[in-house]
């Protein structure tokens, strides 16, 4: 949900800077072609967003598309001021690391050195598991009491801390990871009572007015801020827009509360990038992923998501808060930063930022794809497992050949190459491997997604599972399940029922009916998705689970 910077002197600054505006020589054909993504993706009469793509230090492309004030019918343009989210976490981060390297506190330190007060459970809590979200603290943003009545009140931080600080803990710290917005509000807290400044003084010190991010700020609902868009959602039945409810920004905090445009953006990513925020063994910390004690990649460094794009490496992060949406993108090997800013909520900016990279890195997505006889796609098929033993099942279908995870779409592969498949409006890609000693049998697969660039499937014997039957619940397994559930800030999922039949609704969509598999287990009709739920021994209903495009997302039973 935030940020942070440094630079040598002013002077190096101006420098730099006006080598950049001098610089713009936009491609004609990529402005043409980038300006038409964005068309593409926003209508010119709704909110909409601003793009920024810069080569070293060279502007390679500014574009803007949609309004930043629908009331006063103002059209967005590449220097307004959005909020960024988690995009802040970064400017923590970097805060927490400068203070390593002054000697004022180590990584490894316990939290209670800085705040003795917080209730540890009698566990070793560090600020790196802080800054890596495995500390096994439950973060804020997924109580059931952060509601809508109390994202309107303002918090000091040490009333923010108390509000979470005697939750449960989800892990014992250190072994598992999970996002966790509480990690970040205790870091910005540690910052504060190191420095005796607030959080947003220190990060307006260190690195604000030092790189001239004259348009980043620590955000204040309050303030009159010249060229700030304001942020909007849908409506529930999706037909129109609204204003975005309202959140004080005491809460977000050191996690999510700074303001920024594309430009400064561009510098910070730049300044991060070339040394002149952190000492050398510092960046190689951030930019290094997390890995647990069992071996699992986190693919997390410090602040900073660690992944990949077309096969080449990135260090990045996404942010979503009320109204606003965004994501910082930076391809090191190539030296390009993307940055996208959108005044709604309402649409991420993943696809929409891997094709503007597409176009700025030469690549052509998707491929164009070959034509391979169903007879020779039969070798591809079968079930593959990772590391975890999760299975990938392949199948063939009317001559094409598909994938499939547990409670995730069927997504059909396209042949590109001799063993090598993509994926349509996606950067992922598939490279299937043979056996040395006998190239008709396929052994697994190479899976090159965001996160890693070559994730293994082994191909075993098991047999492809049939896809399983519906049965009928009774009223008395029905009752325990209605209710709503919080999954996410803003997203619940409501359990309805007419007799026998049984309905979800998410937030802002349609409701669609559900399957029983078993009486705690369901299939969403009409959607390549699946619901299990659970609860306490006494046979109460409190939790279930989406799965998902590959993922698990839990939510609490709120009502």
């Amino acid at each position: 949900m935030i940020r942070t910077y440094h630079f040598a002197s002013l002077c190096f600054f101006l420098i730099f800077w006006l080598n950049i505006l001098g610089s713009q020589n936009i491609v004609p054909n990529l402005k043409n072609e980038l300006d038409g993504l964005l068309e593409k993706a926003y209508a010119a009469d709704g909110p909409g967003v601003a793009v920024l793509a810069a080569r070293k230090d060279q502007i390679i492309y500014q574009g803007a598309r949609g309004m930043a004030d629908l009331e006063m019918n103002v059209a967005l343009r590449t220097d307004h001021i959005f909020r960024i989210g988690s995009v802040t976490k970064q400017f923590t981060a970097a805060a927490i690391l400068r203070l390593a390297e002054q000697g004022k506190l180590d990584l490894q330190d316990d939290i209670t050195r800085f705040i003795p007060d917080y209730p540890t459970q009698g566990k070793h809590m560090t600020i790196e598991q802080l800054l890596t979200h495995t500390s096994g603290i439950k973060s804020y943003t997924e109580m059931p009491e952060w509601d809508k009545m109390t994202h309107r009140k303002d918090f000091t931080p040490a009333e923010l801390v108390d509000f979470f600080k005697n939750q449960p803990i989800n892990f014992e710290p250190g072994t598992k990871w999970k996002y966790n917005n509480s990690g970040y509000v205790l870091l910005g807290y540690i910052i504060e009572k190191i420095t005796g400044k607030t959080y947003g003084e220190y990060i307006e010190e260190q690195f604000f007015k030092p790189l001239n991010m004259k348009d980043s700020r620590y955000d204040q609902t309050s303030d009159i801020l010249k060229n700030r868009a304001r942020g909007y959602a849908r409506s529930n039945d999706d037909n129109h827009y609204l204003n975005a409810p309202y959140l004080s920004m005491t809460q977000p905090y050191a996690a999510g509360s700074l303001l920024s445009t594309v430009q400064d953006l561009m510098i910070w990513t730049r300044a991060l990038h070339s040394g002149k925020v952190l000492q050398p063994a510092s960046l190689n910390k951030a930019f290094t992923p997390h890995i647990l004690p069992d071996g699992a990649n986190t693919y997390y460094g410090y602040g900073l998501v660690i992944g990949n794009m077309y096969g080449s490496p990135t260090v990045e992060h996404s942010g979503g808060i009320h109204g606003f949406v965004s994501n910082l993108v930076y391809l090191p090997q190539e030296e390009i930063c993307i940055v996208l800013l959108s005044n709604c909520d309402c649409q991420p900016l993943g696809d929409l930022t891997e094709k503007i990279a597409a176009k700025i890195m030469g690549i052509k997505s998707p491929p164009d794809p070959i034509a391979v006889a169903a007879n020779d796609l039969e070798v591809y098929t079968g079930v593959y497992q990772d590391d975890k033993n999760e299975e990938r099942i392949l199948m063939l279908e009317n001559g094409s050949l598909f994938s499939k995870r547990r409670g995730s779409a069927k997504i059909k592969l396209q042949p590109y190459q001799k063993d090598r498949f993509f994926i349509d409006d996606s950067p992922v890609r598939i490279t299937f491997t043979r056996a040395a000693d006998n190239n008709k049998m396929v052994t697994g697969l190479l899976f090159s997604d965001r996160k890693s660039d070559q994730k293994k499937w082994i191909k075993v014997s098991n047999v492809i599972p049939q896809a399983p039957v519906a049965i009928t619940l009774t009223t008395q397994q029905i009752q325990p399940l209605l209710g709503e559930y919080q999954l996410l800030p803003g997203f619940n999922i409501t359990i309805t029922n007419e007799g026998q039949r049984i309905f979800c609704q998410p937030s802002g969509q349609d409701r669609m009916e559900i399957l029983a598999v078993t009486p705690l287990r369901f299939m969403i009709k009409d959607d390549d998705a699946e619901l299990e739920f659970s609860g306490d021994k006494d046979g109460s209903i409190n939790k279930l689970i989406l799965f998902q495009d590959g993922r698990q997302i839990p939510g609490l039973k709120v009502k």
